[in-house]
């Protein structure tokens, strides 16, 4: 029972449709006992009993009306006139507004309700707020002000306290609180839904449609602080980019997984997915169900990746170095570092060679953690080369310490070379002068104690994670051993995987086993104003580094992307040795394949013909003409008659020539991760129908943020 229904009586305003002619009005009064409850069907569901004991419906048998919370007198409502029904239930009414006064008795009702049950889904501290709420003095009567309950609007109102009413809910005044949607809450349903959802697909993909192929355009982002970023790299792009609408990041995310995965494709898949999109919307508007495009959608990828894997892709020789060296040409031509195609080539196939392990069929390429990339500017980038060892950027702990020796034992510690350091706040009692003369010696011990655990294996040099205290660098000097501390743990993995050496916690530990003697050359060198420790000549390096020259930063910025996608192209042709041909040719193979299967006007004819984007894009950023290509490179496979065919568009000119002639190949793991992420992407976007996003308020005079004030200046 609502604590409203227990304190007022209700009026229900209906239409009088009894057979009984003795009463005459269409208000009436009643004291429910049961709840009242609103539903969506504009439907107030009072006591069965009553219901049928007063015969009140309206038109069309529904029990609903206006209720009021509390009318001042049953007779107000009735015109004085009350039946004897009505006599007798009034002697029988609970305790109204103006019969609880004083804190006592209304303590003691409150208490009552809480014995009785009638309030287990209240707190007391709710319950008495209530109550006061009802019996403030609002008006001359001393009742408070009529609670309405619209029912046609499923909504409840007493001017200035609105509180949300449906079906799940009871009424309960301005106890219940807030709707469950606030008021900066936007909710978008249906076809406009997904409109939207395409053309903002629609447009990441037009953003960075001129940045695929030779003849790519570059892109000048400035960020917030005012760094700028020149690239036509996808996914570089996109991370700079700030968008609100959920489907545009989705598509921004997509770039990234690409990246991440594959490393190149970056701008094919969001140009793709922006097609896949953009051809669903005829069938949307045909009203054709998103599940049945979906389907056709998926059945159309399988097709696909079994046409690539098992008629179009060919398998290729690891130990043809030339046929290698073309696939990665052909990825990083369309980039800046295009110019120095050879050099790029050379360093990323050495790279990826060096940090290769296989052992017992398991092959594992880790370019991340063991193939680092410095860059150093100044120079020229002729002058950049993959190091037969590791370069880090630091220099000797002492003055006195060598900077040059040949065939070095090496150490290298994870643990400081210094007094031991409380955790916290460490508080030590001295009683006489003695002692902290003791506290010095013990600390002194401890740093020498360390030294001479490392001084008995007779390492050349010592490399550490931590700190080296004075005294430290004191005994290893003494000794002629090198120390070099505060490096950074991957630097110190790939110091241990290029000279063999083990990464040791405690120098109580060292053994002879620990000390690397891989390495054949260390020396600290000097290049612009840093210095930079060299670790070279290295017998078996399973890590390496790649040294970087170039005229400024943004520039070597720029060579690192493009470097990064060679090395991953690399990496891809280790793990999965298998190429197709580049130039928009596979993407027409597999689109009159597809084509050739599919009846005339269905999502799975649709899909064939976005795969077309590729070489339309292509023939569109080299300034050819764009339909005339496109026709007479269908024609060249159309009379081909099959999937072998390696036509496509020669990005510099926009002919059509052979691929295979012209030695232009991609990995089919990049193709393969394209198609999959860009259908993926575009059936989960197709499935949305619904968006409900809620926004918080701005203050008025919220300071603006950094991408803000950027924008006035």
């Amino acid at each position: 029972m609502s604590i409203l229904q227990t304190l007022a009586p209700v009026r229900v305003v209906g239409r009088d449709e009894s057979d009984d002619k003795s009463d005459d009005f269409d208000s009436f009064t009643e004291w429910p006992d049961g709840t009242c409850e609103c539903r969506r069907r504009v439907t107030c569901a009072m006591d069965d009993a009553w219901w049928k004991s007063s015969r009140h419906r309206d038109v069309a048998g529904n029990r609903h009306g206006s209720v009021t919370f509390p009318p001042a007198r049953p007779e107000a409502v009735s015109g004085g006139r009350v039946d004897g029904d009505a006599r007798r239930r009034r002697r029988r009414r609970p305790p109204t507004a103006s019969r609880l006064k004083g804190p006592r008795k209304q303590k003691s009702f409150a208490y009552k309700l809480l014995k009785r049950g009638l309030a287990k889904s209240f707190s007391y501290k709710l319950l008495k707020r209530g109550l006061a709420n009802l019996m403030s003095p609002t008006s001359t009567s001393g009742v408070a002000p009529p609670l309405v309950l619209d029912y046609s609007r499923s909504r409840c109102s007493n001017g200035s306290n609105p509180f949300w009413c449906s079906s799940d809910f009871l009424c309960r005044g301005d106890l219940l609180g807030d709707p469950p949607q606030g008021q900066n809450t936007k909710r978008d349903s249906g076809r406009k839904v997904q409109i939207e959802n395409i053309n903002a697909g629609k447009t990441i993909a037009d953003v960075i449609r001129t940045c695929l192929g030779p003849q790519a355009m570059l892109k000048m982002l400035m960020d917030p602080m005012g760094g700028i970023v020149m690239t036509n790299d996808g996914n570089a792009i996109l991370r700079e980019i700030t968008v609100q609408h959920p489907a545009a990041k989705s598509m921004i995310e997509i770039a990234r997984t690409q990246d991440e995965e594959v490393g190149d494709g970056t701008t094919s898949v969001i140009v793709l997915a922006g097609e896949m999109l953009a051809i669903a919307e005829p069938f949307l508007g045909q009203n054709i169900h998103p599940t049945v495009i979906i389907r056709e959608y998926r059945q159309a990828l399988e097709d696909a990746v079994q046409l690539l894997n098992e008629k179009i892709s060919i398998p290729i020789d690891m130990n043809d170095k030339d046929k290698l060296k073309e696939v990665i040409r052909s990825c990083i031509g369309t980039k800046y570092i295009g110019r120095w195609a050879d050099l790029a080539v050379d360093i990323a196939l050495d790279a990826v060679n060096t940090v290769t392990i296989n052992e017992n069929g398991r092959v594992e390429v880790d370019i991340k953690n063991y193939a680092k990339v410095e860059k150093i500017p100044g120079g020229s980038v002729e002058e950049s080369k993959v190091l037969n060892g590791v370069m880090i950027n630091k220099d000797v702990t002492h003055p006195k310490m060598r900077r040059y020796i040949e065939n070095p034992r090496i150490v290298l510690l994870d643990c400081p070379l210094e007094y031991k350091k409380g955790e916290s706040q460490t508080n030590i009692e001295i009683i006489g002068e003695q002692d902290f003369t003791k506290l010095l010696q013990l600390e002194e011990e401890h740093v020498q104690r360390q030294c001479a655990d490392i001084i008995a294996m007779k390492p050349d040099v010592v490399f550490t994670e931590k700190g080296v205290s004075d005294l430290a660098q004191h005994y290893l000097v003494k000794a002629g051993i090198t120390a070099i501390r505060r490096l950074r743990k991957t630097d110190n993995n790939r110091l241990a995987r290029a000279c063999g050496a083990t990464i040791v916690n405690r120098t109580e530990e060292l053994k002879e086993s620990d000390v690397g003697t891989g390495a054949g050359r260390f020396e600290v060198k000097k290049i612009g104003d840093e210095y930079f420790t060299f670790i070279t000549e290295c017998k078996n390096p399973k890590a390496c580094t790649i040294l970087l020259r170039g005229a400024s930063k943004d520039v070597l910025n720029e060579i690192e992307r493009n470097l990064q996608d060679a090395l991953h192209v690399a990496r891809n042709l280790v793990l999965n040795p298998r190429l197709v041909a580049g130039g928009g040719a596979v993407e027409m193979a597999v689109s009159a394949a597809l084509a050739a299967r599919a009846s005339h006007n269905t999502p799975y004819r649709a899909v064939a013909t976005a795969l077309e984007i590729i070489p339309r894009t292509l023939a569109q950023n080299c300034g050819a003409n764009t339909i005339r290509t496109l026709t007479a490179l269908r024609a060249r496979h159309a009379a081909a008659g099959g999937v072998s065919c390696t036509a496509g568009i020669d990005g510099e000119t926009g002919d059509i020539v052979d691929m295979a002639v012209k030695g232009i190949w991609e990995p089919l793991s990049v193709k393969l991760q394209v198609y999959k992420t860009a259908v993926e992407t575009a059936i989960l976007l197709l499935r949305i129908d619904d968006i409900v996003s809620g926004s918080k308020k701005k203050a008025d005079k919220e300071p603006a943020g950094p991408a803000e004030m950027a924008a006035q200046e």
